[in-house]
């Protein structure tokens, strides 16, 4: 443990003063705040935050978190040559980044709301938006961690990272709807629930519509959810389904990381 604390404070400090940390403040600061002023419904405001939050957020953690491990590479050889478990250094690492960026993503969305939104009206909703930001920031950073110990050459990783992104973000929904055109004759319903739950993006989007009961947001994956599963056990499904998402590419990159060669 005493390993581990050390490695995040120089890490975090590293990366807080990182580029990418300063953009991601700045631009969800400018967005809040240009929300937040010209719409008076502070409801639509973090709808429309949501959505950005839910797709660029990904691509952001998955870009960042790959670029970062090879680029510590030599900083890592250097610490494998001192009397430092692997594992506390990749936790170390992990906590690094993954702390400075969300700590970014709740500071950006945060101080406009509470500037511009006084009355504090749809907190709940706002606590909501920045949980499920924080969990996409610590999904994102665990694949990319996985892909960065798997792959040892940089540019075929971020290429992976990239696709990775766009299978989630993109084209899932679409393959969705085209399996249902192709099997509209059976009940494929709840096999596409349980497809689902392999896209944290849509389990994202499905725990913020099972709170809200928002129906433009719904989507497919959200209506599957809400038509068979209910508010709480869909929340509870979700919500697992997330927290697996975490946990699973953070013990296989561990693991990676223990057997990799350097």
């Amino acid at each position: 443990m005493e390993y581990i604390k050390k490695i995040l404070k120089f890490e975090f400090n590293n990366v807080i003063r990182s580029r990418w940390i300063i953009f991601i403040f700045s631009f969800f600061f400018i967005v809040s705040y240009a929300l937040f002023t010209f719409e008076s419904n502070s409801q639509k405001s973090l709808i429309s935050l949501f959505n950005l939050v839910i797709y660029l957020i990904p691509l952001l953690g998955l870009i960042f978190g790959t670029v970062y491990f090879y680029n510590s590479k030599e900083y890592i050889e250097m610490m494998l040559c001192q009397p430092i478990p692997r594992s506390a250094l990749f936790i170390g690492l992990y906590l690094g980044t993954t702390l400075p960026l969300s700590l970014s993503l709740v500071a950006g969305i945060l101080s406009p709301f509470i500037l511009f939104n006084p009355s504090q009206n749809h907190f709940d909703l706002l606590l909501l938006l920045i949980l499920e930001g924080i969990v996409l920031t610590l999904i994102s950073i665990s694949v990319s961690f996985l892909i960065s110990t798997k792959i040892t050459d940089k540019v075929k990783g971020l290429s992976l990272s990239i696709f990775f992104y766009l299978i989630m973000a993109i084209a899932f929904d679409g393959l969705m709807l085209l399996f249902i055109f192709l099997f509209s004759d059976y009940p494929v319903e709840k096999f596409l629930l349980f497809l689902s739950l392999f896209n944290p993006v849509s389990l994202s989007r499905t725990l913020f519509v099972l709170n809200f009961d928002i129906s433009a947001l719904m989507g497919l994956t959200g209506a599957l959810f809400k038509k068979f599963y209910g508010s709480f056990f869909g929340i509870f499904i979700t919500t697992i389904s997330l927290f697996f998402w975490m946990l699973i590419p953070f013990w296989f990159g561990l693991r990676n990381f223990n057997r990799k060669d350097f």
